[in-house]
C-alpha cells in the first residue's frame, strides 16, 4: 500500500488533507510539531484528529522555534485582531513564522525516506490565506525540486517523494466543501492564532475570520466554540 507523510496541525486545512489523503489510498502517517507555538491547542486538536483518522502512526515532533522568535506565534509580539480584507492584501502579517514551512516539510522529507513513503501532503493554500510566501505554489515545486537532490532515496533508489499540496489553490469555503464530503469532523479542528482560554477561539484573529466567513458562505455554522 502507498504510503504517505500527512502534515497535520490540528486546523481545518491539515484536517481536510489527511481525509484527502486517506481518499487517495494512501496510509498516513501524521507529523505534527510543537515549535514552541503560543499554545498547545492545536497540539490537541491533531492527537484527536489523528485517532479518529486511524493513521498509521502520529508523530509530534519537538522543536523549540521560540528560541529564534520573529513572530507573535512564537514570541511576544501581539497578534493582529479584526483586521480587513484590505490590511491582509498589504502586507505579511507577524504571525508569519520565519522558514516554519522549510523547517517543517524538511523534517517531513526526512521521516518519509525512513517510511519509504512515497508522498509528503502540506495544507499550505495561496488564495483565502494571510500573505504567507511559503504558502505559495512557486515554494512548493522548489521544495519538491529539493527533494529529488537532497535524498538517497531519490538521488540513488530513483524513490522521489512528491509534494502534494491539494488545497493550494482553492477558497477556505470549497476546502470545507471537500472536507464536509469526505465525513471530516470540523469540531475537532482547532484554528486560532490566539485563544482565550483551552476550549474557545477568539473570532477576532486572521485565522478565525477566514474560518468564520467560510463556513457563513455556505450557510453552515463552525462547530468550534467562540468567545
Amino acid at each position: 500500500m502507498k504510503s504517505a507523510v500527512v502534515l497535520l496541525s490540528g486546523g481545518l486545512d491539515s484536517a481536510t488533507i489527511l481525509a484527502m489523503a486517506r481518499q487517495d489510498g494512501f496510509d498516513c502517517y501524521a507529523l505534527s510539531f510543537d515549535y514552541g507555538q503560543r499554545h498547545r491547542r492545536e497540539l490537541l486538536a491533531a492527537a484527536d484528529i489523528a485517532k479518529a483518522a486511524a493513521v498509521r502512526q502520529h508523530v509530534i515532533l519537538k522543536l523549540d522555534l521560540r528560541q529564534f522568535g520573529g513572530s507573535a506565534l512564537t514570541s511576544d509580539i501581539a497578534v493582529p485582531k479584526d483586521r480587513t480584507v484590505h490590511d491582509t492584501a498589504e502586507q505579511i502579517p507577524v504571525t508569519y513564522v520565519p522558514a516554519r514551512n522549510t523547517i517543517f516539510l524538511s523534517c517531513a522529507l526526512g521521516w518519509a525516506e525512513v517510511l519509504q513513503a512515497e508522498a509528503i501532503f502540506v495544507g499550505v493554500n495561496a488564495l483565502d490565506y494571510s500573505g504567507y510566501p511559503d504558502c505559495r505554489p512557486e515554494f512548493i515545486a522548489a521544495f519538491e525540486n529539493l527533494a529529488k537532490v537532497a535524498t538517497k532515496a531519490s538521488a540513488v533508489d530513483h524513490r522521489p517523494v512528491h509534494i502534494h499540496a491539494p488545497l493550494i489553490e482553492m477558497r477556505k469555503d470549497e476546502i470545507i466543501s471537500v472536507g464536509l464530503k469526505l465525513g471530516v469532523d470540523y469540531s475537532k479542528t482547532f484554528s486560532c492564532y490566539d485563544p482565550p482560554d483551552e476550549t474557545h477561539s477568539c473570532g477576532h484573529c486572521d485565522a478565525c475570520q477566514l474560518r468564520l466567513a467560510a463556513f457563513a458562505k455556505l450557510n453552515r455554522t463552525d462547530p468550534v466554540a467562540y468567545a
